[in-house]
């Protein structure tokens, strides 16, 4: 089982600083998933920096959520 996230901050260009239950801090790109119906909410800078840890993952107010495996297995380490 992969880490999961335990805090997350918003980034500049719709990315987030994810802290993971492993200690490890990485970016997740979130632009790839925007054209999603799902996601497409996001685009609105506002909302997106909503994000929070939740059960997890990471969630929106509107229920969007990310497996939280995609988070670690999609994001690089941060530098």
């Amino acid at each position: 089982m992969n880490p999961r996230p335990i805090a997350a901050k918003p980034l500049a260009n719709y990315e987030l600083e994810i802290k993971f239950t492993n200690d490890e801090i990485r970016i997740f790109d979130m632009k790839p998933h925007l054209d999603f119906g799902f996601f497409a909410e996001l685009k609105n800078l506002n909302y997106f920096n909503q994000a929070q840890v939740s059960d997890g993952t990471l969630s929106w107010p509107n229920e969007q959520d990310i497996c939280p495996d995609t988070l670690y297995l999609e994001s690089r380490p941060a530098s």
